[in-house]
């Protein structure tokens, strides 16, 4: 069995960029903001065209400021519909996502023909490309896959992230009250947050896509809040989750020749649906009756 070079850097990629998504989404999980990622995902699309009319470049700062710059935005409309409007959440997130993603794609529809801003990498990505668009600086010498190195320095500073603020996150994930009376900005860690989803979602566009990358958010962290309750156990589940996804995903996408973001995210829906059933269903056959639901403890 020869080692395949191409294979691991794409598991690789995709494990470094399904704990990225999934650590973040464990604590959008626990606020109840797990579809908030999904409006950020898509409401980032303006920022991203805006941030390359302004420098001409897919690759450059600009892209990632202006989706950050979104992201925040569609944060800050949904509080302020929520809030202020008294308008349900789960319409908040809907009126601001579509408003937000709509005008990305008009602007993408009058000036595609201007730039080569490729919708389909929007939206659905292709980690598949990877081993070929290679980092190559000025004097010539080659880095490697440019979307690795994205991708490893994403993971960096989520773990970065949430090392930092890992007690502000977690008082304002369970009691934003309680944090508030103990001094904590509730909402500026709350900024942070999303920004972090809006650079993670950004970065993770061109292998795994702005539609897929919400699964990602959601999918492990829910599949491991089936097996455990408490909150450090809950993220390096949802961390091993992402490893198994990218695994299976490849190679199931390999033997099906299909697409591997794809694949990654059907191999997550097949782990949650397993593990609902597991700890549904079986387990009050096994039982004989309802188990009793378990506290979350940090």
């Amino acid at each position: 069995m020869t080692f395949d070079q191409n294979a691991f850097l794409i598991i690789l990629t995709g494990s470094l960029i399904s704990i990225s998504c999934g650590i973040l989404g464990v604590f959008m999980m626990l606020r109840k903001m797990s579809m908030t990622g999904d409006a950020i995902s898509h409401a980032v699309l303006p920022g991203i065209v805006i941030g390359y009319f302004v420098s001409g470049s897919q690759r450059s700062l600009e892209v990632i400021i202006g989706a950050g710059l979104l992201g925040i935005l569609a944060t800050l409309m949904i509080e302020g519909l929520r809030k202020k409007a008294k308008v349900q959440l789960d319409a908040s997130i809907g009126i601001t996502f579509t408003l937000l993603f709509a005008i990305g794609i008009i602007l993408i529809n009058l000036f595609a023909y201007k730039v080569d801003l490729d919708q389909e990498c929007v939206l659905y990505g292709e980690i598949a490309y990877l081993p070929i668009d290679l980092w190559i600086t000025k004097s010539g010498l080659n880095l490697g896959p440019r979307i690795t190195w994205l991708a490893g320095l994403n993971f960096f500073f989520v773990i970065g992230f949430i090392y930092l603020l890992f007690k502000e996150l977690t008082l304002t994930s369970f009691d934003e009250s309680f944090s508030s009376v103990l001094g904590i900005p509730a909402k500026g860690i709350n900024l942070a947050l999303m920004s972090m989803v809006s650079y993670t979602t950004v970065s993770s566009f061109e292998s795994v896509g702005a539609i897929l990358v919400v699964a990602l958010l959601v999918v492990p962290p829910a599949t491991a809040f089936l097996w455990t309750k408490t909150l450090m156990n809950l993220l390096k589940l949802t961390s091993v989750l992402g490893i198994f996804i990218a695994i299976f995903g490849y190679y199931l996408a390999f033997w099906l020749d299909s697409s591997i973001a794809g694949m990654m995210v059907t191999v997550a829906g097949i782990f949650f649906f397993g593990s609902a059933l597991i700890k549904g269903k079986f387990a009050k056959w096994f039982k004989g009756t309802t188990p009793p639901k378990a506290s979350f403890d940090v």
